[in-house]
Formats: structure tokens, sequence, C-alpha cells
């Protein structure tokens, strides 16, 4: 794929750190222009060399720790694109303090909001933080997914200390890969009402809260534009505090335990049909055949080895970045998922064609830090690769692709193959029934299939019992080339009653 997303990229956004961020900075002065007498930081053009490369290598260390493409490019590039854009001088050279808060200064001049102006100052921080490591002021230990201390801020001890007991508590059953991004989701999902409550209302225990609170909290998501299922969500989660709460003694009020949720609409997962999945596979085989360079090789044969295998095996996006080389064993076409959802191992089978796209990856795949099957400049899979390849490739198809619709479509295939139930079951890992139904229901080709045959059936007896309904134009054509002939009374009368009989 690496091949085609040079291709995208070049006609859709920049490639590179500097392009992105000029465009993004022509783009923001067009629309919201800071006052005369501010400082405007220039475009890359204008810095030095190293400066550029710099910023570069900024985006390659925030993809190296989790950070998701959109935080990258809407957030923390472009604030460090204006700290390096309104000093041009040698990145070693720019105070953290002085120097910093001149971009933090640029963006508070404007008409933005105070979570806009917030999140600018956070990806400072962010940017300090990279800095000081490329100086050698701190040394990086374990790769950081988010700075959850920020969800923390104006809660009160008793809540904190709960909430902290309660961490403990779910980090047991979280895979060792995954524990650094679940906890930094734990603190801004498990906190989010509490820190509206804290904010927004005068309470100051558990006992205080109210349904009107949280009736005021569902209504200011709502108008925000947050989606049902978000604000579910977050009811669910805030509910789930609750209850822990009252295991540990803590007094809460009954009624907020029975809060019902927001109506939702029955959405059903979104898959491939099969016309997509074929269109898919031969635009990454295409990838393959024309990729050049030995990285262009690499890159391609990954992207197909992976969709193979999110596509025949079902298996999650996490689990893949997860899976090791002694998982694999090519020659019994078994793979080993070790540590999914809810810590739980499980086999999944490897067809013929995916050993075969997984034996010509390995070919290539190189050297690396770690032992992982899936690699990328010798390191693990960071989060979101996968998924951004592959929404390359469903630029150039013109049509979505994720990784977990490839795992929507396993599913529904295998059931529409004739595939027990309970054999797709063991095979995504769920723990419930119910789940496996969720995925397999959209499409079920038997069901198709009856319908088409019922209906068949049921107009071929109403066929044999009324008689055929529609009578060719050539039949009524005849039948007036007759009246123009000239005849007697008695033959009129037959031909009209031949014609009231066609039409009834």
């Amino acid at each position: 794929m690496a091949g085609g997303v040079a291709m995208n990229e070049s006609r859709l956004f920049p490639t590179t750190a500097a392009r992105r961020y000029d465009r993004g900075l022509h783009k923001s002065l067009k629309l919201n222009p800071p006052p005369p007498h501010v400082a405007v930081p220039q475009p890359t053009g204008y810095w030095p060399e190293e400066n550029v490369v710099f910023l570069e290598q900024y985006r390659e260390w925030l993809v190296s720790i989790g950070a998701a493409a959109a935080v990258i490019n809407q957030h923390r590039l472009p604030m460090a694109g204006h700290v390096l854009g309104l000093n041009l001088k040698p990145h070693r050279q720019i105070s953290l303090t002085n120097d910093f808060d001149k971009a933090l200064c640029f963006v508070q001049a404007r008409t933005t909001s105070a979570s806009w102006q917030q999140n600018c100052q956070h990806s400072l921080n962010w940017f300090r933080r990279f800095v000081k490591e490329a100086r050698g002021l701190v040394i990086r230990d374990t790769p950081s997914f988010g700075d959850g201390a920020r969800y923390q801020v104006g809660l009160p001890s008793w809540l904190m200390e709960q909430l902290t007991k309660l961490l403990h508590i779910r980090q047991a059953n979280w895979r060792p890969a995954r524990l650094a991004q679940a906890t930094y989701q734990f603190w801004y999902k498990t906190t989010r009402i509490w820190r509206w409550l804290f904010t927004h209302t005068l309470i100051q225990t558990a006992q205080d809260v109210t349904r009107d609170h949280l009736f005021c909290y569902i209504d200011e998501q709502l108008v925000a534009g947050y989606k049902v299922s978000t604000v579910n969500h977050d009811l669910h989660t805030f509910q789930g505090t609750l209850r822990f709460l009252q295991q540990q003694g803590i007094a809460v009020p009954h009624q907020l335990l029975t809060l019902p949720g927001l109506k939702k609409p029955q959405t059903l997962p979104r898959f491939l049909s099969n016309a997509q999945v074929v269109a898919l596979r031969d635009d990454l085989i295409q990838q393959v055949k024309q990729a050049q360079t030995s990285s262009a090789q690499r890159n391609s044969r990954l992207d197909l080895a992976a969709f193979y295998l999110l596509w025949q095996s079902g298996i999650r996006v996490s689990e893949l970045e997860d899976v090791r080389l002694f998982d694999v064993d090519l020659a019994a076409g078994v793979m080993l998922i070790r540590e999914a959802k809810g810590l739980k191992d499980r086999s999944v089978y490897l067809t013929e064609r995916v050993t075969t796209t997984l034996q010509h990856y390995l070919e290539v795949r190189g050297p690396a830090l770690t032992d992982h099957l899936f690699i990328y400049r010798h390191k693990p899979l960071s989060k979101d690769l996968i998924r951004n390849r592959l929404r390359a490739a469903s630029e150039r198809l013109g049509f979505r692709v994720t990784p977990h619709m490839l795992r929507h479509t396993f599913a529904t295939q295998l059931v529409n193959a004739g595939a027990k139930i309970t054999t797709i079951q063991a095979l995504l890992g769920h723990e419930r029934l119910n789940t496996t139904m969720t995925y397999a229901r959209v499409h079920d080709q038997t069901v198709r299939d009856d319908y088409f045959r019922a209906m068949e059936q049921i107009e071929g007896e109403q066929t044999d019992v009324l008689g055929p309904k529609l009578v060719s134009e050539d039949v009524f054509a005849l039948l007036d080339k007759m009246e123009q002939e000239g005849l007697s009374d008695e033959q009129q009368q037959v031909l009209d009653e031949v014609r009231r009989c066609l039409t009834l």
C-alpha cells in the first residue's frame, strides 16, 4: 500500500508534517485571522531546515506512543508548528517557557472556545515533553498513551480515592499491551459526568446528586451534538461508579441507579459486500505488484497479510497488533490469540491463502526489536496504523473500510455459508451468544433465499388460479386491425366480447 498511500496523500493532503502544517496555518489564518498587533507564525519555508526535520520527528514520536491521527493533525502538530513558526531559530535554542508562551498567546488572541484553548495548552505540554527528551533532560521509559491526570482536576479526594480503587480492580482484567491506553480511557470516561457535576452544581457528596442533575447533563450533551449512544455510555459508566461506591458503604440515591438511558435507533453493524471485499483484495494485491522499493514491498505485503487475517480469521485489530511469531503455526494453519478481550485465549484457523500471504510477508519482514508478527520500522505496530492504511485503500476505492468492518464481514459470510452460530461464537471469542447474533443478523443469505423461493411459489399459485393477467399488446393490435376491415354486426359483437374478456 505504500505506493498507493503516497499517490493518495499527494492528491488529498500533504505527505509531510511541514506541508500539513503550512496548509492548516493558511486555512486557519484565512478563516479566523488574529488581531493586527498579534505576531503570526511563519510557514515552514522561513524556518531553519533542522526545525522542519524536527517537526517530522515529532510526528513520528507521537505515532510511536499511540496518539490518534486526528489528535496529531488537529492539535499536536499545529501547536508545535506555532512554537517553531514564532521562533525562527534552531530548536535547541528555543526557550521552554517564554518561547512556548508565544504560541499560547497567539491562540488566546483569536476567537476560540475555552475548551479549544485548553486542548492547545495540553498539546504544548506534549511538545515540551518531546523537546526535553530530544535535549536529554528526561529519559523516556515506557510509551505513554496520554496524561489522565488532567481529568482528575477538581474532583474531591474522597471520590479520587474510590475511583483509584476501582481502577486497580479493572486493571486486573486488562491486557498488558493495552494497560496505558485503558488507564487513560478509564479516567477520561469514568470522570465525565463527575467533572460536569462538580463544575456546574453545588454537590459535595454522591448523596447530593439528583435525577434533575443528570437530566440537565443529558440535555446539554444532546444540544452540543453528542450522539445518543455516547450519552448513554456516559450514563452507564456513571451508574457503574455509583454501584461501586455503594459496595464501599457510601450512600447513593437509589433512583439514580434505575434511571434508564435514551432510546437509541436499532442500528446494524456495517460490513462489506462480496463485491467490495473482492475490490479491496484486488487493490491490495495490485499495490504489491506495483511496489518498486524494498520498503514499499514490505509495507504492501504487510497490508495484504493484515487484510486477510482480519477478513478470514475475524480477529480484532488490537489482537492482530499483539500476535507474536511463536503464536503462529503456518504448517498447521493455526494461530493463537493470547489474552484477548476478557484475558481469554483462543485459537483461530488460517486458510491456505492466509498462510501464503503471511509467508510472503515474513520473507521481507526484516529484523526487529520485538518478536511481534507485524512490525513497522523495526517496532511493534502503533495504534491506528492498520486503520489508517485501510483508510488510504478506501480513499482509492470510494467506499469506507475499517478493521472492524472486516470482522463484521467475516461473521456475516460464515452465517450465509451455513456455519453454526456456536462455531462463529468460538471463532470471534464472544462470551455471550447474543453478541454473535448481533454480528450475524445483518445480512442472512439463507433468509433472503427463503424469501424469494416462497414468493416464487406464491406467484406461481396465483397464476395457476387466476390465469395470466397480462396480454401482449400485439393481440390488441390484431383486434384493432380486424375492426378496420368491416365486420358484420354479429362479428362485431363477438369481437367486443373478446376485447372485454381480455381486459378483465
